[in-house]
């Protein structure tokens, strides 16, 4: 009798379990099902009534359209090539500044702009604002360009600005002399009609920001701090609009780059006695040094998917995909683990999941015969956003676990600071509203750059650094960036320019509008 009722008490215990697991599925999958269909990120500034700032249009004729595209092959037929930190090609760069000012006669004469050089080629302009006590802006961008060998398989010359089907072809068309030569065509344009700005604002343009900006954007940085200038918010390149490239997304989407990963070099080096190679040890400096970064590459950097900007990326696509992606997408408070490990399959994709590690250098040996008494290895990491720099170290220093491997930083930062993009967030939210005003149809959202640029080293005099070029990409296109046949389409070129000639203009307003919430309080 006792026995029966004791499993008659289990059979009770596990009828409510049972009942208590399937009630707490059955409100799991109500919750997110709810969430899915009413979920969408930052759609309230939309509805918002914002101040009217945009009072001059830009109508472009035959002849001006034709001069515009004239200006932007100049330069890109000048090769501003970085080499090195120290090895830039100079003569190139002087040649650039002479044609800026020759193609922008309005900017470089204007009494209301003032033009200084940094560091012998970085040009620093200062344009001023009617009410001083608006907080300034800064827009970035860089001349130089990286090297390009038309060996290398291009359908053009690298810098000749060849136009094939409607697109220009040449280093710099992407990377990042269409927002060096966009930012000041549209201030031109403004200036010939007579715009005087509310806001002050700032344009710097680096010369070496392919090889770390150090004499450009780090001096430019240095004299803005010497005067005590604190900016609202810096945009530079790094994201863009992506045109079918990623899968499953309903139509076009701006990614507005709110941080940067961060990056580390690492050395590792086995030093052990040299031999002749007919007597070899049980193990060599290069097996010992191999099977280092076997480790490294088989034990990849934790998951960290959800723990940084990543997810604010998803959740404002959520809506635009299909189910059941869309399901995923609106849940990532319950789909972050299962998101993370099919993201993670990719090389393109798994760059969002986690630290990435890259082996890129291996040197050993100097004959055939002889057994090598040194052997080295650089390792490549770009930096998760919820990571530092030292627990990246500590990291490789436990993977590899061999005292006989020497374990160096060469060089590293940590991660950028993320920028803000709530529906308070004047930069993002500008950027937004001029993006949107030009192509209605694009959904926006912040991204992360697995890549660095200059704007890196202004993180010191602003809280906000955005991203962000209307470039238009198309399945293909990124591998173009520092790649062969790097190419625009001269339709988006003018887009860029009508880009920043609105952004500028827009900047002019006060303050945002309130959020939508406070527009609807009860």
């Amino acid at each position: 009798m006792t026995g029966h009722s004791t499993q008659w008490k289990l059979f009770k215990f596990l009828k409510v379990l049972l009942f208590s697991v399937i009630f707490s599925i059955t409100v799991l999958f109500l919750v997110a099902t709810v969430r899915t269909f009413t979920f969408e990120a930052d759609a309230g500034l939309r509805l918002g009534k914002w101040e009217n700032t945009t009072a001059i249009s830009l109508h472009l004729s035959p002849q001006q359209r034709k001069n515009l595209l004239a200006n932007f092959k100049a330069a890109i037929q000048i090769p501003t090539v970085s080499f090195t930190e120290t090895n830039v090609n100079t003569s190139a760069l002087r040649e650039f500044d002479a044609l800026l000012k020759k193609v922008f006669p309005k900017v470089f004469s204007s009494s209301l702009v003032q033009h200084e050089m940094v560091g012998n080629y970085s040009h620093l302009l200062t344009v001023p604002g009617s009410e001083a006590d608006l907080e300034p802006y800064m827009l970035l961008a860089h001349i130089d360009v990286v090297p390009a060998d038309e060996a290398d398989g291009w359908d053009a010359p690298p810098f000749s600005a060849q136009e094939l089907n409607g697109f220009i072809y040449g280093r710099g068309t992407i990377d990042n002399k269409q927002s060096v030569m966009g930012i000041l065509q549209a201030l031109e344009y403004l200036l010939e009609r007579g715009y005087t700005p509310r806001r002050s604002f700032y344009i710097g343009l680096g010369h070496d920001e392919e090889v770390n900006g150090l004499h450009g954007a780090a001096n430019i940085v240095k004299l803005l701090k010497s005067r005590g200038v604190k900016l609202q918010y810096v945009l530079d390149e790094g994201l863009a609009v992506l045109d079918g490239v990623i899968s499953g997304l309903d139509g076009p989407a701006a990614l507005i780059g709110i941080s940067e990963k961060g990056q580390a070099t690492v050395k590792l080096s086995v030093s052990s006695a040299p031999g002749h190679s007919s007597m070899p040890p049980r193990e060599s400096s290069i097996g010992i040094l191999a099977s280092a970064v076997k480790r490294l590459e088989e034990n990849p950097m934790p998951r960290l998917f959800g723990y940084g900007p990543e997810r604010g990326t998803f959740e404002h696509l959520a809506h635009k995909f299909g189910l059941p992606l869309r399901f995923i997408m609106s849940n990532l408070w319950l789909f972050s683990p299962l998101l993370s490990r099919v993201l993670e399959r990719k090389p393109d994709t798994n760059a969002f999941v986690r630290t990435t590690t890259a082996v890129t250098m291996f040197n050993s040996g100097v004959k055939i015969n002889i057994i090598p008494s040194n052997a080295e290895a650089f390792v490549n990491f770009r930096i998760h956003s919820a990571q530092t720099l030292q627990e990246v170290v500590e990291l490789v220093e436990l993977t590899v676990s061999d005292e006989r491997v020497k374990v160096e930083l060469v060089n590293g930062f940590d991660p950028l600071p993320i920028s803000s993009y709530d529906e308070q967030a004047f930069g993002f939210q500008i950027i937004k509203k001029t993006v949107q005003g030009m192509f209605p149809q694009l959904t926006v959202a912040p991204g992360i750059c697995v890549g660095n640029t200059d704007s890196r080293h202004y993180k010191d005099i602003t809280q906000d650094i955005y991203r962000f070029a209307p470039s238009w990409f198309k399945p293909g296109d990124p591998q173009r960036f520092h790649g062969v046949n790097e190419r625009i389409s001269i339709q988006n070129y003018e887009e860029i320019v009508l880009f920043y000639f609105q952004l500028i203009q827009n900047n002019d307003i006060r303050k945002l509008p309130p959020p939508h919430s406070s527009q609807h309080e009860l």
